[in-house]
C-alpha cells in the first residue's frame, strides 16, 4: 500500500497530468512500481487470508463445549468483520479516491495496516500457537512415493499391524492422531511394514515407510475434494455480482430524482446483506436450529453449504425475472433495436443481490468452518487456502460459460444472448443457465455430502 500511495504520490512515478484531452503515458518504470505494488499486495494476501481465519479458530479449545460453540461464532463475526472493511473501502475510501486523490485514497489504507500490524503484535502474549508441522505437500508426496514403492506388498486386514509411532501424540509435530479409515486402502501400503523396515538399527526413512496418521492426512483431502469442487460453481454464481448484474443495472433506470446510481455500486447491497445476515443467522437462526438438530452450531458444516447453494439457485431465477420483465418492457415501449436503458428501476436487483448475500454467509462461511474442522491438525492453513482457490477458479469458470455461450449463441450472424445491446439479446437466458448448473451443482453436493465420512481424530 506505501508503494502504490508513493506511486500515485511523487510526480517522478506518476504519469504527467493531462493537457486537455490528452494524456500522456506512463514510462515503464513508472508501470514497474505501480505492479510492484499491485504484487505486493497479491503476495501479502495470500499469506493474511489462507492463515487468518484458521489462526483465529486456533484460539479456541475444540475439547471445551463452550469453547466450540464461540469457534463458530468467531467465523460468523469474522465475515462480519471483513464485510465491514469492504463496505468502507466501497463507500468512503472511494469517495476519498475521487475527491482528494489517489495517493490519499492509498495513503489511507496503508496508514491501517500499519495499525493493523502494530495491533496483531501486540496481542502476542495472549495467542495460543499451534506447533507447525512442518511442510504439508512434502508428506503427501512421501505417502504417494512410499505407496508406490510398496506397490506389490499386500495390506494386513488388522489394521492394527499398520505402522504407527507408540507415543501419545502424532510423529507429526503439532497434530493429533487419526484414526485409520477403510477408504483408498492403495495408500495403506505405505504404513506395511516390509522386512527392511523391522531390521533392528534401521532409520525409518519417511519416503519409504509413512505413519498411519500421514496416510490418513492425504485421504482425508481427497475425501474433501468433491465437496471443494462444488464450491467452484458457487463461486461462478457469485461472479455475477460483478459482471452480469452489473451489465443488467446499466440497461436499468439508475436515478432517484436528479441523483445517478452507479450500477456497480449496487454491490454494496451485497456486502449490507451480509451485514445484516450475520447476526441474525448468529443470535436468531442458530439458537433456533439448535433447538430442532441438537448441534452445537445449529447446522452442521455441510449443511450450512447445501442450505447456501439452494439459495443461490434463488438468486440466478431472481435475476432472470427480472431480466425477464425488463426485456418484456422493452418490447411494450419499442426499444429493443435501440441500446438505451429501459425505465425500470435498479432497485429491482436489491432482492438478487439480497439473496446472494444470504448464499455466501450460508456457503462461504460454512467453507471456513469446513475446510478447518475437517483438515488434519498441521494442514489448516492449506485447507484453506483450497477453498479460497474455488472463488479464483469460480471467476475462470464464469468467464470459460460466457464464452462457450458467446461462441453458441452467435452462430449464423445471430444476436446471441448477451449482445452489446442487451434489449435484443436474452440474458434471461443466461441466468436461467446459471440456475441449472447450480441447481444440478447441488444435486451432486447433496449426493457427495452424504457419502461424505468425517475425520476421527485421537
Amino acid at each position: 500500500m506505501c508503494t502504490l500511495s508513493l506511486s500515485a504520490s511523487i510526480p517522478a512515478l506518476k504519469p504527467a497530468e493531462c493537457v486537455g484531452s490528452v494524456c500522456p503515458s506512463a514510462t515503464p518504470a513508472q508501470y514497474a512500481v505501480f505492479f510492484f505494488g499491485l504484487y505486493l499486495i497479491a503476495l501479502g494476501t495470500g499469506g493474511i487470508k489462507p492463515c487468518v481465519s484458521s489462526f483465529g479458530a486456533d484460539q479456541f479449545d475444540d475439547t471445551d463445549p463452550s469453547e466450540r460453540i464461540r469457534k463458530g461464532s468467531f467465523f460468523n463475526w469474522f465475515y462480519f468483520s471483513i464485510n465491514i472493511g469492504a463496505l468502507v473501502s466501497s463507500s468512503l475510501i472511494v469517495w476519498v479516491q475521487d475527491n482528494a486523490g489517489w495517493g490519499l485514497g492509498f495513503g489511507i489504507p496503508a496508514l491501517f495496516m500499519g495499525i493493523a500490524i502494530a495491533s496483531f503484535f501486540s496481542g502476542t502474549p495472549l495467542y495460543r500457537f499451534q506447533k507447525p508441522g512442518g511442510s504439508p505437500l512434502t508428506r503427501m508426496c512421501q505417502v504417494l512415493v512410499a505407496s508406490f514403492r510398496k506397490r506389490n506388498l499386500s495390506v494386513p486386514e488388522d489394521s492394527t499391524l499398520l505402522y504407527e509411532i507408540q507415543d501419545k501424540n502424532s510423529a507429526i509435530e503439532g497434530s493429533r492422531k487419526l484414526d485409520h479409515s477403510n477408504e483408498l486402502k492403495c495408500l495403506d501400503k505405505a504404513s506395511v511394514l516390509s522386512v527392511a523396515d523391522t531390521e533392528s538399527g534401521v532409520v525409518i526413512n519417511p519416503w519409504k515407510l509413512c505413519t498411519v496418521t500421514q496416510v490418513e492426512e492425504l485421504k482425508i483431502l481427497i475425501r474433501m475434494f468433491p465437496i471443494w469442487a462444488t464450491g467452484i460453481v458457487f463461486s461462478a454464481v457469485y461472479a455475477q455480482m460483478s459482471t452480469m448484474f452489473v451489465e443488467q443495472g446499466m440497461m436499468m433506470d439508475t436515478t432517484i430524482g436528479s441523483f445517478t446510481i452507479p450500477p456497480a455500486s449496487l454491490s454494496t447491497f451485497d456486502v449490507i446483506s451480509v451485514i445484516f445476515w450475520v447476526p441474525i443467522y448468529d443470535r436468531v437462526i442458530v439458537p433456533i436450529a439448535r433447538t430442532f438438530t441438537g448441534k452445537e452450531r445449529g447446522f452442521s458444516e455441510l449443511q450450512r453449504m447445501g442450505i447456501g447453494l439452494f439459495i443461490s439457485v434463488l438468486c440466478m431465477s431472481a435475476a432472470a425475472v427480472v431480466e425477464i420483465k425488463r426485456l418484456q418492457l422493452a418490447r411494450e415501449l419499442g426499444l429493443t433495436d435501440q441500446d438505451v436503458a429501459v425505465p425500470l428501476s435498479i432497485f429491482w436487483q436489491i432482492p438478487q443481490y439480497f439473496l446472494l448475500g444470504a448464499a455466501e454467509i450460508f456457503t462461504f462461511i460454512g467453507q471456513l468452518e469446513f475446510f478447518y474442522d475437517q483438515s488434519p491438525d498441521a494442514m489448516r492453513s492449506l485447507c484453506s487456502a483450497l477453498s479460497l482457490l474455488t472463488t479464483s477458479l469460480g471467476n475462470y469458470l464464469s468467464s470459460f460459460i460466457l464464452t462457450i455461450v458467446t461462441y453458441l449463441t452467435t452462430k449464423g450472424g445471430k444476436a446471441g444472448w448477451i449482445p452489446d445491446n442487451l434489449n435484443e439479446g436474452h440474458l434471461d437466458y443466461f441466468f436461467w443457465l446459471l440456475a441449472g448448473l447450480s441447481f444440478l451443482n447441488m444435486v451432486v453436493y447433496v449426493v457427495c455430502a452424504k457419502k461424505y465420512k468425517q475425520k476421527k481424530a485421537s
